[in-house]
């Protein structure tokens, strides 16, 4: 138990795995100033479970749930329980990591990490002090074994909606560039490919190359 005075963080997981649900909840609970008050499949039976105590001080969230939902989607109904969200991940989708790192999350973490380490990562959410991990970071960089090449956000802008069947034409209407400008943007990212051995002759490869960067959703992300 925690000493007299201290504070208890309420907590909520989660998880659609039922037997890594409670182990989380097991791991957490050892902690004298952890209390996992609440733990569901999905974030509709989060709140079900939670009832009226809406009070939360931290949700740990799984980024892929059974139930097919956005991880955004997700994250935005747990902002209205609490600010300080832990995303656990199978690394296993470089695009969807993208996607949550671009919501208010404290913390991204792997599954294979150990428990010390998620239980720090929590620790420092709750403190104020949050941190992507270096692994985390990396699988955000999609394959590790494809060369990474370093984009604008303008390039990249141009390469999801060129490379997702939109013609040119119609992507300088949606950025408010001209054509011209959009087709030297593309130029310019066929050639940071082409620099790493990535080819990018087709506008498949692009697809493929954008899928692979975690730039547009791969064929098992949710849509």
């Amino acid at each position: 138990m925690a000493a007299s005075g201290s504070k208890v963080y309420r907590l909520a997981i989660v998880e659609d795995h039922e037997l890594t649900r409670q182990g989380l909840e097991s791991m957490l609970n050892d902690n004298a100033d952890f209390n996992v008050i609440a733990s569901a499949a999905n974030v509709p039976e989060l709140f079900t479970a939670l009832g009226r105590k809406r009070k939360v001080d931290l949700v740990v969230l799984d980024l892929r749930l059974s139930d097919e939902s956005q991880p955004i989607d997700n994250v935005e109904k747990i902002e209205e329980l609490t600010d300080n969200i832990v995303v656990l991940s199978s690394l296993e989708s470089p695009y969807l990591l993208r996607q949550v790192l671009k919501t208010s999350v404290a913390e991204v973490l792997s599954k294979t990490q150990p428990s010390e380490e998620v239980v720090a990562a929590i620790r420092r959410t709750l403190s104020g002090k949050p941190a992507i991990s270096t692994e985390m970071a990396a699988a955000m960089d999609g394959d590790p074994l494809l060369e990474a090449v370093d984009l604008s956000d303008r390039q990249r802008e141009v390469l999801e909606l060129y490379a997702s069947g939109e013609p040119a034409k119609r992507v300088a209407r949606l950025t408010g560039l001209k054509q011209d400008t959009v087709n030297d943007y593309l130029s310019r990212v066929r050639q940071k490919y082409s620099s790493v051995g990535r080819d990018t002759f087709t506008k498949l490869d692009l697809y493929q190359r954008a899928q692979e960067d975690g730039f547009l959703p791969g064929p098992t992300d949710p849509r």
